[in-house]
């Protein structure tokens, strides 16, 4: 039987904080509230996403806006471990 209805953890990674950090206000508000209201409460957060391929197969992004955050979803821990964010010109490097 399908477990009832959990919330994921979402995690940040350090790199990832610091990206959040410097980018304007709004942004950061956008990108907070899409964990929140989007991945957290997801019954798969994998929805919201697109699977990444090549060397970073394996990988999730998520497109908030001008932004890409790179996450790991890690299934045994109900965890979505947010890797790095930024615009798309430079989180795939």
């Amino acid at each position: 039987m399908a477990s009832p209805s959990r919330t994921w953890r979402v995690e940040i990674t350090r790199t990832a904080e610091k990206q959040i950090q410097k980018l304007n206000r709004a942004a950061q508000e956008s990108i907070i509230r899409f964990l929140r209201e989007r991945v957290q409460p997801a019954e798969n957060p994998r929805q919201w996403g697109k699977p990444l391929h090549g060397d970073q197969g394996g990988l999730w992004r998520y497109r908030v806006g001008d932004y890409r955050l790179i996450c790991d979803i890690q299934d045994k821990r109900i965890t979505v471990l947010v890797l790095r964010v930024g615009q798309r010109k430079d989180v795939y490097r």
